[in-house]
C-alpha cells in the first residue's frame, strides 16, 4: 500500500466504526472487500439481497457471515431501495453497490422520499496516488456528469474539495484543465476555468485555491511549469484536484492513470447526504477497499459538520 493511502487507513481505524449498507450483496468480490475493511477495523456492514445467493457468493471468500446482518430481499431493485433507505434513516453511514446495475442504485439514491438527495449536483471523485508524485490526485468528474455547465463545474469542484478535506488536504489546489493555459474565447473550457478562478478569488468558492485554465502538464509537473515559465502562477505543477472539462477527458485520464502508471486508487459518488461507493466488477480488491475507506473518511467529515 502506498504512503498516502496507508495514512488514510491508519486515520480511519481511529475513527468511530462506520456502517455500510451493501445493495444487492451477493457478489464475492464485494463481500471480500467488505470483510477486508471490517478486519481492518474501519467498517461494519449490513447486507441487503438474497440470503441464499449471499451465502453462495461467500463460499471461497474469507468472510464469516454470522458477523453481519443480512436483510433477505430477493428482488434486486427492492434490495437497492432498502439499502439506500437504511442510510436515509441514518442507520448506516454510506451505501455500496453490489451486483446490481448502477442505474438501479442511482434511482434509489435520487428517490425524493427515501433517497439521499441534498439539492446539490452529484459527482464522482476518483482519488489516485501516483508513484513519485508524492501526493494524492483527485480527478473529477470522470464518470457521472457528461458536459457540465459552469454552474455544474462549480458544484463538482466543491464536491471534490469536500473529499480532499476529508483526506487531510486542508487547502487543496484546484486546476480546471483545458488544452491551453490561456483564455481563448473560442474554447469554452478556458472561459469556465477563468470564471471559476474569479469566483475563488472573490470568495464565492472557498476552502481551496483555484487557478485556471491550466494545461494538464502545468498542473502536475513542476518541471513543465518551469520550462514554460509559469512558476509565478498559484498552481505550478502542484495541483491536488484536477477538474476536467468533460467526461471524455476525465474518462481517458482516469483510465490512463489506472492502466499506464504505478498507481493506487479509489473513488466515490458525492453531493449526496452520505457517500456512495459505485465500484465496478472489474475494479481490483485494492480499489474496492480504498473506495470504502474514502467513503468512511467523507462520512466522518459529514457527520462532524452535522450533514
Amino acid at each position: 500500500m502506498k504512503k498516502e493511502f496507508s495514512r488514510i487507513w491508519s486515520e480511519a481505524k481511529n475513527l468511530e466504526t462506520k456502517v455500510v449498507a451493501v445493495a444487492v450483496a451477493q457478489d464475492s468480490a464485494v463481500l471480500e472487500a467488505i470483510a477486508g475493511a471490517k478486519k481492518a477495523g474501519v467498517i461494519n456492514a449490513v447486507l441487503f439481497g438474497s440470503k441464499a445467493k449471499i451465502e453462495e457468493a461467500a463460499k471461497g471468500v474469507d468472510i464469516n457471515l454470522s458477523e453481519y446482518e443480512i436483510v433477505d430481499i430477493e428482488d434486486n431493485t427492492e434490495a437497492a431501495q432498502a439499502a439506500v433507505k437504511y442510510v436515509h434513516d441514518k442507520k448506516a453511514d454510506m451505501v455500496m453497490k453490489g451486483i446490481v446495475d448502477t442505474k438501479t442504485v442511482l434511482k434509489a439514491v435520487l428517490d425524493k422520499e427515501n433517497g439521499l438527495r441534498t439539492g446539490k449536483l452529484l459527482s464522482h471523485v476518483g482519488v489516485f496516488e501516483v508513484e513519485d508524485l508524492h501526493r494524492m490526485l483527485f480527478i473529477t468528474d470522470a464518470a457521472f456528469n457528461t458536459y457540465p455547465t459552469l454552474e455544474d463545474k462549480k458544484q463538482i469542484l466543491e464536491n471534490a474539495v469536500v473529499v480532499a478535506h476529508a483526506c487531510g488536504v486542508s487547502c487543496p489546489k484546484v486546476a480546471p484543465i483545458a488544452a491551453v493555459e490561456v483564455v481563448n474565447p473560442k474554447m469554452q473550457p478556458t472561459l469556465d476555468a477563468a470564471e471559476l478562478t474569479r469566483m475563488n478569488e472573490e470568495g464565492e468558492i472557498t476552502g481551496c485555491i483555484v487557478d485556471g485554465p491550466l494545461a494538464f502538464d502545468l498542473a502536475i509537473s513542476h518541471e513543465a511549469a518551469e520550462h514554460k515559465g509559469t512558476t509565478g502562477r498559484k498552481i505550478a505543477g502542484d495541483a491536488d484536484i484536477i477538474l476536467v472539462p468533460a467526461i471524455e477527458t476525465g474518462n481517458v485520464l482516469y483510465k490512463c492513470l489506472g492502466h499506464l502508471s504505478d498507481t493506487e486508487n479509489g473513488g466515490l459518488l458525492v453531493g449526496t447526504a452520505a457517500p456512495v461507493v459505485l465500484t465496478s466488477r472489474s475494479d481490483s480488491y485494492e480499489t474496492k477497499m480504498n473506495s470504502i475507506v474514502l467513503a468512511a473518511m467523507v462520512a466522518e467529515k459529514l457527520k462532524k459538520e452535522g450533514k
